[in-house]
């Protein structure tokens, strides 16, 4: 398979509880760092230096952000966050396939342990596959060695976040020496809580174990559970949101946050939030949390189908309550919220390789991510997106029958999509990427949570919401569905309305579908491709590991202290 980015650089591998490894600071050099590093701000801000402002302070805590959180690290496969860290999770969502090859593994990290073409079919013609993802892939690839080849998917989404959170701890061990007004400093500070915040979200939602980093310059041995990430980062959105509260200067406000954010993100939804916006997107964010973190499955059409072996708990009243609280103060429409956005120069992902939906928007004979069958049936006949996807380029026959596809993503701007949501493009600034949590996402956790709750009526008008929000142009569904109808709507609802914006794995692994049949999981009623024949109710096994092991660069060379918590999936 060819590379989409051809700027392919090894990197420095260091550890990531070292400020001069954890930071990977291209731009938020310290003295201390003495590796050369790929400096992409010419300006090159450093505390004691050239940051002595609070317009050096903003500069400094952007980049930390966009560049070291979403792009330094990024260069083997795309070249940011949202390309091969989000690649992973797209193609464990089976939102998208592989091409060919396995670069970074991703022809292999989607590919099911097997699938039944067709269990209606005497002949049960199934297909196997000898080298399974949890074991023969993430563990057997899971060592240093692997990550210099460009072989271990465990690395990637680990060093961004933990580069993020480290660069908002320089951020808030420094402020003190830079003349602020209370609510300048509030807003600094509500941006790098928010951030960590969101930075733990990422970990504690994908790793089975993690690191809480509180300072620069320490080094952090003592691993914890993936709960304890997930409270982590919901103490600081906690932390953002009681800062945002005390702010009563709006204008000292709005002058530090149109600077925080990179101008070329400044348009469409991704306008400088209000701070009374932030915090909606806050509460969302916290409800993103439980509902992910947490399982209800619906597999086969069963609401009360049981997983019997998972790193988490099924969802409990308690949780569909607090998700329905957090949603009703979460993100409005028209709210703004935290999105990016590709310029002309100096971006932090490319238009053409930074992004799962850049990539896609070319023919799928030639690009590295494929569209799965499976997104492309979660809209129904009629629905207006479906122009997003055309059979123009024809099929696209991949190493594994699950990559097979007949779709490529139109690029939106070149081929004139209009009227409804779009997914993809690679004109330069035309493409949205939903960087934290949106309005649809908000009331979709609402219309679950209702459902889950015996609000079935109240949860279809949500569904219905978000499907003319986007311009589906279907016809409303009744109010009166069954709790297996509703659900089916839900699920489909969410799979293709929140396509390509990271969260589809962590939706079908908490429905139950990526786990093991033989504990409860499965997919069905799939479209697949097998030896050149289609079916339309193919039974899929994926068995994907629920949550990663640590990724060896991390453990290798800052070894788990003696109370650690575990730091490999005990479940396989």
């Amino acid at each position: 398979m060819k590379k989409m980015h051809l700027n392919i650089k090894k990197q420095s591998r260091n550890y990531t509880a070292y400020v001069c490894s954890a930071a990977l600071l291209f731009l938020l050099s310290v003295s201390s760092c003495k590796k050369q590093l790929d400096v992409k701000n010419p300006n090159s801000p450093t505390f004691g230096g050239n940051v002595n402002s609070v317009e050096g302070l903003a500069k400094y805590a952007k980049g930390g952000v966009y560049w070291n959180g979403f792009n330094y690290g990024d260069g083997w496969l795309g070249d940011s966050y949202f390309s091969l860290p989000w690649g992973y999770h797209e193609l464990m969502g089976d939102v998208v396939g592989g091409g060919q090859g396995s670069n970074n593994q991703t022809t292999t990290m989607g590919v099911p342990d097997k699938f039944i073409a067709d269990p209606t079919d005497p002949s049960n013609t199934t297909f196997i596959n000898t080298s399974p993802q949890a074991t023969g892939i993430i563990r057997a690839f899971n060592t240093a060695a692997a990550t210099a080849n460009a072989n271990n998917a465990l690395y990637y989404q680990w060093t961004n976040m933990y580069a993020m959170i480290n660069s908002c701890n320089i951020t808030l061990e420094n402020m003190g020496n830079i003349t602020l007004t209370a609510d300048q400093a509030n807003t600094v500070q509500a941006w790098c809580y928010w951030w960590k915040g969101f930075a733990y979200a990422e970990l504690g939602t994908l790793y089975y174990a993690g690191l809480i980093v509180d300072q620069s310059n320490t080094i952090v041995n003592k691993y914890v559970t993936q709960a304890e990430i997930i409270a982590e980062s919901n103490r600081n959105l906690d932390l953002a949101s009681t800062a945002l509260g005390s702010i009563s200067n709006q204008g000292d406000y709005s002058s530090v946050i149109a600077q925080l954010i990179p101008t070329q993100c400044q348009v469409g939804l991704g306008a400088p939030l209000s701070s009374a916006e932030w915090i909606r997107t806050i509460n969302t964010m916290k409800a993103r949390n439980i509902l992910l973190n947490h399982l209800a499955p619906f597999v086969n059409g069963n609401p009360n189908a049981a997983i019997t072996k998972s790193t988490i708990t099924p969802m409990a009243a308690g949780d569909w309550s607090a998700v329905i609280e957090l949603c009703n103060n979460g993100i409005k429409e028209g709210d703004h919220v935290f999105t990016g956005r590709t310029s002309g120069s100096n971006s932090f992902f490319n238009p053409t390789w930074g992004s799962v939906a850049g990539m896609l928007s070319a023919s799928n004979q030639t690009t590295t991510y494929k569209l799965s069958e499976r997104l492309v049936q979660q809209y129904k006949p009629g629905d207006k997106r479906l122009a997003n996807f055309s059979t123009a380029n024809g099929t696209f026959y991949g190493d594994a029958n699950t990559n097979t596809t007949r779709y490529t993503l139109a690029d939106a701007v070149t081929d004139g999509l209009s009227g409804f949501a779009t997914l993809g493009t690679r004109e330069v600034g035309e493409l949205e990427i939903y960087i934290g949590p949106t309005y649809e996402e908000n009331e979709l956790m609402l219309a679950e949570a209702k459902i889950r709750t015996s609000d079935i009526a109240g949860g279809i008008t949500h569904i219905n919401t978000v499907r003319n929000y986007q311009g589906a142009g279907i016809a409303d569904l009744a109010s009166n569905l069954t709790l297996s109808q509703a659900l089916t709507e839900l699920t489909m609802e969410r799979l293709a309305a929140l396509a390509l914006r990271g969260l589809s794995f962590y939706d079908i692994r908490r429905w139950g579908w990526t786990y093991s049949i033989a504990n409860g999981g499965g997919r069905y009623g799939c479209t697949i491709n097998y030896q050149g024949t289609w079916y339309t109710n193919a039974t899929i096994d994926y068995n994907f590991m629920d949550y990663w092991d640590v990724t060896a660069d991390e453990t290798d060379k800052n070894p788990p202290s003696s109370d650690s918590a575990p730091v490999k999936n005990a479940n396989y």
